[in-house]
């Protein structure tokens, strides 16, 4: 049966720096067995109870995949020509088959532009500090759309506002 797990996490690259945090805002949910989150790291969330906090480490391979030269091209600068280019800077593109893909520019002069179609996080080990907020089981519908909640997700359907206090409207 699929789950949905609610989590916090912070997660650093192998420097040691945060690259991406939901601490103090919703958590992350997502429906288990959907690859909606990176391998290594489901592993390790269903085997966590709920409340409990952990540091897993996840290898490049179980996380964005190793870092694969052959995605960096050159392209002529024209195809850039309304973009401020700075190093390092992240456009969307759109990969030959229509998705949209994230590019990162890795160097660019008068005549081309160097991209990388690696995700930013490619050959990188990240080690995560995750808790376990909740857990419960997906309905149908959400092991089906692999959407929690089904269809849209606003993060405010389980907000755990005490209702009152929010609403209240001082006039001077």
């Amino acid at each position: 049966m699929a789950k949905v797990y609610g989590i916090e996490y912070t997660v650093k690259n192998s420097k040691g720096e945060i690259v991406d945090s939901n601490v103090g805002q919703a958590p992350l949910e997502f429906v288990s067995d959907q690859g909606q989150i990176i391998p290594g790291l489901e592993k390790a969330i269903k085997e966590m109870k709920v409340g409990e906090e952990k540091v897993v480490e996840v290898p490049a391979k179980e996380a964005y995949g190793e870092y694969n030269p052959q995605l960096v091209e050159t392209l002529p600068r024209e195809q850039f020509a309304n973009i401020d280019l700075q190093k390092g800077m992240t456009l969307y593109g759109q990969s030959p088959d229509g998705q949209v893909v994230m590019v990162t520019v890795k160097d660019f002069d008068d005549k081309s532009v160097t991209i990388d179609y690696n995700h930013p996080l490619a050959g990188e080990d990240l080690t995560f500090n995750v808790k376990l907020v909740s857990e419960r089981d997906a309905t149908l519908d959400e092991i089906k759309s692999g959407q929690v909640g089904g269809g849209h997700h606003c993060n405010c359907d389980n907000c755990s506002c005490d209702g009152e206090h929010h609403h209240h409207h001082h006039h001077h």
